[in-house]
């Protein structure tokens, strides 16, 4: 019976979309002074042209001459999924001339808002609905100045509206919003999951010999497994501060391209060890290499301030609370079972394998910025 529960949890990590693309986000920047609105929202032109289909001709590129042609279609659909309401009464907001930018992930399109609305408002509220039912993962971050306090804020399918007090200024909002941001990157961001299970498959057994070699207390392997899952996470907090000091910036089709190959790497030193000693060293490098890819998010919002601290605080606690949990469930009932060849082969060698080929996809889609979609 428990090899088939640990059977069910491995497929359920394994689960899900097999097209895995590069995070889905929007930047949405806003300022509310007496009771004048003034903002900018960016939007990928990719995830437009997946929900619009822009590009008219199928030739792979978007032209600004395609986003003209479909400039009332992306108004409707954009103003549609945007609200401003203060003190309960809703704000008029106005879309400039359209205008594309260049942001770490590609070409984005960028709408300058003006609005106006009845009152100062004492409750400000910010509903938001872009993408959620095309990609659960899509995520509004939001940068709000209201009177002469900066606010972050973060829109997902289960957090569709904000409401802000004006005058009061909480530092644990961010951090909370941010914790469950740091649960979520890692629990329903199925790259993040390959790799944590890249790690997690051989807890307590490992290829040797052209064998397979089961590690003899379960404590031992425990304490490795969160020796290296806490490596990851300080690199992946420090790559996330370096960005929000401004001190690393790189392209997040870049960074998105390594962070598959660690997936891969993983998963293929599961099957044919290259490093077995010091993995905690290997998990470091590569949670540098996570960490700069959501740090682009960072530079792209543009914030710096001690709210921006709590949040990455929380950001990677979440991720850090996450993957324990993870390996409290798995390496326990993993142990009872590594003598067994249901889970030596069945579980670690299928399952890399399977990781490994779905990583090698990834890679392919992120570094030639293509879109495989098998269901």
């Amino acid at each position: 019976m428990s090899g088939r529960l640990l059977g069910l949890l491995v497929l359920a990590l394994l689960a899900g979309p097999v097209a895995a693309h590069a995070p889905s986000d929007s930047y949405l920047r806003l300022s509310v002074a007496g009771a004048a609105v003034d903002g900018r929202w960016d939007v990928s032109l990719r995830d437009l042209d997946y929900a619009l289909r822009l590009d008219a001709d199928g030739d792979g590129a978007i032209t600004w001459g395609e986003v003209r042609q479909r400039e009332t279609d992306i108004a409707a659909l954009l103003g549609s999924r945007l609200a401003i309401e203060a003190d309960a009464q809703r704000c008029t907001l106005d879309v400039a001339p359209l205008a594309v930018v260049q942001l770490n992930d590609g070409p984005y399109l960028s709408l300058p808002l003006q609005g106006q609305c009845d009152t100062v408002p004492q409750q400000l509220t910010l509903r938001y609905g872009l993408f959620f039912e095309l990609d659960p993962q899509h995520r509004g971050l939001l940068q709000l100045r209201l009177g002469d306090q900066t606010r972050l804020g973060v829109f997902a399918p289960d957090r569709r509206s904000l409401d802000f007090q004006a005058g009061v200024l909480s530092p644990g909002r961010a951090f909370r919003q941010y914790f469950r941001e740091g649960l979520f990157h890692i629990a329903v961001g199925l790259d993040h999951l390959l790799f944590l299970a890249g790690l997690l498959l051989p807890a307590v057994v490992w290829r040797q010999a052209g064998g397979w070699v089961a590690a003899p207390r379960a404590r031992d392997a425990l304490v490795d497994v969160l020796r290296i899952i806490t490596a990851f996470t300080v690199a992946h907090a420090l790559a996330l501060t370096l960005a929000s000091l401004g001190l690393l910036t790189l392209p997040t089709r870049l960074t998105e391209a390594a962070v598959a190959a660690t997936i891969v790497f993983a998963a293929l030193n599961n099957l044919w060890p290259m490093v077995r000693r010091r993995l905690w060293a290997v998990a470091f490098g590569f949670g540098l290499i996570h960490g700069a890819g959501y740090a682009s998010v960072l530079t792209d919002l543009g914030v710096s301030s001690t709210t921006l601290a709590l949040a990455l605080l929380g950001f990677n606690l979440g991720v850090e609370g996450m993957q324990v949990a993870a390996a409290a469930v798995f390496v326990p009932l993993a142990f009872l079972l590594r003598h067994r060849p249901v889970y030596q082969w069945g579980v670690v060698a299928l399952g890399s394998a399977v990781v490994a080929a779905l990583g090698g996809v990834w890679f392919v889609e992120r570094a030639f910025n293509l879109r495989f979609t098998f269901f």
